[in-house]
């Protein structure tokens, strides 16, 4: 053993043996591969983080090294070991990236560098950081993917972890977990650690959902056991018969899982009837399918719900047939079938390549298509300056891809769930999406907002010289189709924008009597620079979108002349259009660093103190005020100049009516129950309305009201409260 091991005996007798374990992983799967420099990187790890401790209060050494034996259990090489060891040592302690070169070489400091998260001091809030740090770590993906698997295995320990932090962080951390990095994971075809980030996930963004849940499994536990392993045994007595060879796995559905089929289905738990799934792992292709009509010809399928991955592969190349059938005693339950091989890419995805990367690394051709993706997202994300924009496209692109559309000749092209012909025909090509002007699906003119579904055949109709309208931003789901109809429109806004401002600043100019014909060019782009723009066409875009007023430009132009004819004369109206008198309930959201603007919320969302909001300016209207959360944001922000930062001013004594919709069972005593409750946790009901709901046939119904709550912290509690009544199924929102 080499003098780093041998020093390692003498430190803390856990953090020695979780290392020593580390090191009999690595050696059991790299046999005759040294472990100096991962034994190297330990030494250094626990010299750098000595006296560092974790929340927990555990020596904060033991992160890293879980994180590396998280990558081993992945039969990651020798360099994702290292890089696990040392991951965190850039950002928490004094080492540079380009120590960690000399010592390590390029490759460790490469995924050390990938997976640091930017400082703190750079950038104007924690959103912007975040997008950053995200669009960095996608961007050192691209260049080697190992730096993906160090950053999942970094999350999946802090998630285990997760409880030795405050409430507010454990939301925050967990809801990036569900939008960032289990979509990343699913994406990679990373099934297994993917199910274990929802999971935990879950248990943190909504711990009241996620105990219910487990709650019902449990108390159902011995009944679903017994029917599992009477499942097993009647599929594993059929497939005998059949002679076809398998191993078979018998699961509840994991908590996850239930809960989205749950607030998919408007249904309650009680009501889900497949939590039960059997997976079918043999020796073949021919036997999958073989096994699959074993299934039907004995079970009756459930219309709908059979899948065939294994000829149409999804992108992260996972492959299986899916089916659900009618079992014993009418009991339904879900089958997946696949060959061994099949089940490996399944768990592990892109992870899977690393057991055979010797000498010529592996399937590279795999790799490619398992990260193609991944190019395509970073190159349509590049130019993308808004961070909230950034990683609100990304959390679509990121979306589990559902539908499976072709071209007339056959060509397969995949989209997320409820994409568009819009959508469709940005993916053959930008043009084809510039100039369409229609959609044939099935041989069938349907309108562009209509939802694609799996096999339909789409034919784009197209006119030479069409371009995109804003409706289409509401329409497209893609982030490729958005960013290139906002670049037509911006193209063409910002003309407006620009020809709109000279007119202002001119007009203006005339009523104030300043010699408009006197003030040469290299004035006006000396003020233009003083507002931070390098040419007049950014100032003149700028006074076109009501970002500044004309006034404020010709005083720094010609103050002398302005204030004479101020003095002088009364002030006539405007050039530009009047703004109303601010409402004053909007006086609670001011304008960061103005006084004078007038601010109202948008009506699509409604903001209410505590959560993000975002500013938008309008023409002659002011500024509206809108939810990050909100459906329209990104509709309105492809035109960056006119996003404005806002903040909460006003006390919290203000309230704001809410409106919510209550799904629950059609019993007597629910509305008593629900006023209560409300009551109770100090809201006003403005409005309620409860009817039957008619579109199902289970005895359900649809409960509309309209509460007055303080704050985010409120409506969260209210709406908690009205879940914790027997027989509501969902609560949501109304925006």
């Amino acid at each position: 053993m080499s003098e780093p091991a041998k020093l390692s005996e003498s430190i803390n007798p856990q953090l020695n043996e979780r290392f020593q374990a580390l090191l009999a992983k690595y050696a059991a799967q790299h046999p005759g591969e040294s472990a100096a420099q991962i034994e190297d990187a330990f030494q250094l790890a626990l010299s750098l983080h000595a006296g560092q401790k974790r929340r927990s209060g555990e020596p904060y050494l033991i992160h890293p090294l879980e994180v590396a034996h998280i990558l081993a259990d992945m039969t990651s090489d020798g360099t994702c070991l290292v890089t696990g060891l040392l991951h965190d040592t850039v950002e928490d302690t004094p080492i540079t990236i380009d120590e960690l070169r000399k010592r390590f070489g390029d490759g460790v400091a490469a995924c050390v560098d990938g997976v640091t998260k930017l400082s703190k001091l750079k950038f104007y809030d924690r959103e912007e950081r975040q997008a950053e740090s995200v669009r960095k770590m996608l961007l050192a993906m691209v260049k080697d993917i190992r730096v993906v698997l160090i950053k999942l295995a970094d999350r999946l320990h802090n998630m285990r972890t997760l409880g030795a932090l405050p409430r507010d962080r454990q939301e925050r951390i967990a809801q990036e977990t569900l939008e960032i990095y289990a979509p990343i994971a699913h994406r990679l075809g990373m099934g297994k650690i993917r199910a274990e980030l929802e999971d935990l996930g879950f248990q943190y963004t909504d711990p009241q959902a996620h105990g219910e849940i487990l709650e019902a499994i449990d108390s159902k536990r011995k009944a679903n056991q017994g029917l599992l392993e009477e499942i097993r045994g009647a599929v594993q007595t059929k497939l005998r018969r059949e002679g076809i060879p398998a191993r078979i796995e018998a699961r509840l559905k994991r908590p996850y899982s239930i809960w989205q089929k749950l607030k998919r289905q408007k249904i309650g738990i009680d009501q889900v009837y497949d939590l039960l799934a059997v997976r079918i792992i043999t020796d073949s292709v021919k036997n999958c399918y073989a096994a699959l009509g074993t299934l039907h010809g004995d079970w009756h399928p459930i219309p709908g719900r059979i899948k065939d991955f294994i000829a149409i592969p999804r992108p992260n190349l996972y492959q299986s047939l899916h089916t659900s059938v009618i079992g014993p005693g009418g009991q339904p339950f879900e089958v997946q079938i696949r060959t061994e091989e099949m089940h490996r890419i399944a768990e592990e995805g892109i992870a899977a390549h690393w057991k055979y990367k010797e000498g010529k690394k592996g399937d590279l051709q795999q790799d490619e298509q398992q990260i193609a993706w991944l190019r395509q997202l970073v190159e349509w994300q590049r130019e993308m300056r808004d961070p909230g924009e950034f990683m609100s496209t990304l959390k679509v692109d990121l979306f589990p891809e559902e539908v499976y559309s072709f071209t007339p000749k056959g060509r397969v092209i995949i989209l997320p769930r409820d994409a568009t012909p819009i959508d469709f025909a940005y993916a053959i090509h930008t043009e084809v999406g510039n100039q369409c002007v229609g959609a044939k699906v099935n041989g069938r003119i349907v309108p562009l907002k209509y939802g694609l579904k799996n096999g339909d055949v789409v034919d784009i109709l197209t006119q030479q010289g069409h371009l995109p309208s804003k409706d289409w931003l509401s329409i497209a789901k893609t982030s490729k189709a958005r960013n290139k109809i906002k670049a037509v429109i911006n193209t063409t806004e910002r003309a407006k924008a620009i020809e709109i401002g000279e007119k202002y600043l001119e007009r203006e100019a005339r009523r104030l009597g300043v010699q408009w014909k006197k003030i040469t060019k290299e004035q006006l782009v000396s003020v233009a620079s003083e507002y931070g723009f390098p040419k007049m066409e950014d100032l003149h875009a700028a006074l076109g979108y009501g970002k500044f007023s004309p006034r404020q430009v010709l005083i720094k132009l010609a103050p002398e002349q302005v204030e004479e004819a101020e003095r002088v004369s009364a002030p006539a109206e405007p050039a530009a259009p009047a703004q109303a008198k601010p409402d004053d309930k909007d006086l609670v959201i001011k304008v960061k660093g103005l006084d004078d603007v007038m601010v109202y919320r948008a009506k699509c969302c409604n903001p209410i103190r505590g959560e993000a909001i975002v500013g938008y300016i309008t023409r002659g209207k002011g500024v509206a005020v809108h939810s990050l959360a909100c459906n329209n944001v990104q509709n309105l922000m492809y035109e960056v100049e006119r996003k404005i930062g806002v903040e909460w001013a006003r006390a919290a004594e203000d309230t704001f009516a809410v409106k919510l919709t209550v799904y629950t069972d059609d019993r007597p005593g629910i509305l008593s129950q629900l006023t209560s409750v409300v009551f109770h946790e100090g809201s006003n009901i403005r409005a309620l309305e409860a009817q039957p709901d008619t579109q199902r046939s289970d005895g359900s119904a649809i409960i509309s009201m309209v509460v007055d709550v303080r704050d985010k912290k409120q409506l969260e509690r209210v709406i908690a409260a009205v879940r914790r009544i027997s027989g509501v199924r969902d609560v949501d929102r109304v925006q």
